[in-house]
Formats: C-alpha cells, sequence, structure tokens
C-alpha cells in the first residue's frame, strides 16, 4: 500500500473521530486551563428538547412528543437519527392497524424499512448512524448546525525513512447549534 492509501485511510478515521465527538459520547464542554485541555460540548449536550426514554425502546409515542417539543419551539427537524437496531423498530410501525402500502407495479419485492416518517408536525427522514451513541436518538434541523473549526484539518510531514513519510494530521473544531429549541433527542434508550 503506497503512501497516498495510507494518508487517505487516516483522514478517513479523522474524520470518524470527529463524528464520534459530535455524536458518539455525551460530553460536557470545558473551557480549558493551561494545564487542562479544552473539550466541546456534544450535540447531546446541545439540544434543549430531552424526552427520557425511560430505558425503554424507541416508540413512535415518544418521537411524536419529541418531534412536538421542537416545533412547539420554533424548530422544523427534518431528520431523524437513529442506531441500526432501532430501524428494525422503526419499520414494525408499518404493521400498526390501519396503516397500508399499495403496490402499484408486478415487482414482488418486500420492503421492509421506513426511510420517511410523516407525522403531524413534519415530515423526517429516517437515518441510520452507526457510530452515533445507542442510547439516543436525534431529531435534526440541518440548517442550525454548524461545525465551528479553529484549525482546519492539516498535515505536516514529520520524517521519512527510505520510501516512506511520515505524518502528523490535526484538526481542531467543535459543534455549534444556533438554536438549542430548534432539535430534539430521545434519550435513555436500550
Amino acid at each position: 500500500m503506497n503512501n497516498n492509501d495510507q494518508l487517505g485511510k487516516a483522514l478517513k478515521e479523522l474524520k470518524r473521530d470527529i463524528e464520534f465527538a459530535y455524536v458518539g459520547q455525551d460530553n460536557a464542554g470545558v473551557t480549558g486551563t493551561s494545564s487542562v485541555a479544552r473539550e466541546m460540548d456534544s450535540a447531546s449536550q446541545l439540544i434543549a428538547n430531552t424526552i427520557a426514554g425511560g430505558s425503554a425502546v424507541i416508540t413512535e409515542a415518544k418521537i411524536l412528543d419529541a418531534h412536538e417539543a421542537a416545533y412547539t419551539d420554533g424548530g422544523d427537524p427534518s431528520l431523524l437519527m437513529i442506531k441500526p437496531s432501532d430501524s428494525e423498530i422503526i419499520a414494525g410501525f408499518t404493521g400498526a392497524s390501519g396503516r397500508q402500502r399499495t403496490f402499484n407495479d408486478e415487482n414482488q419485492t418486500l420492503t421492509a424499512a421506513v426511510n420517511i416518517l410523516v407525522n403531524p408536525y413534519g415530515t423526517l427522514k429516517v437515518v441510520l448512524n452507526r457510530i452515533q451513541m445507542t442510547t439516543h436518538a436525534f431529531l435534526i434541523d440541518p440548517t442550525m448546525w454548524r461545525s465551528a473549526v479553529l484549525r482546519p484539518v492539516s498535515r505536516t510531514l514529520l520524517s521519512k525513512t527510505g520510501d516512506s513519510d511520515k505524518h502528523f494530521c490535526v484538526y481542531e473544531g467543535g459543534l455549534m447549534h444556533l438554536n438549542q429549541n430548534a432539535s430534539a433527542q430521545i434519550n435513555a434508550l436500550t
């Protein structure tokens, strides 16, 4: 494998690390001092509307409660970000009484997924995220989130050994929410 392939892998890993810092942990920000490193708030700390999952699985009622809370506070969430195993539960919502799916073609494909969830408060695109915390589901208005870049991704050549180059990759940034009430979260899920 050549140096460019290795560098590409390292940058993909850095991207996953940034996403983990955003949604993969529940981290409260620390201002930092000369002896303590500063830390950013994760998404769970930046969302004011929180619905307690009660150490249970995700339900349609909890999603409705979270969506209502964000909508009432002026938000317009359009994404429901969930862990992969919750997608099976959400797909099961279609089995409720009075819900039908019409197949207009001769295709005999069984669809066992829900990509769009429509309720009285709007439309949510269901997005699976294998990196996010398994105890949370997020209803997000993407227009209200920003990445605050303090130092953009950069690489520095450290040393050269034969045909091999060693690089140092660095990024410093944080997550910003423009309106903490515009999104919602369901926590304490199993």
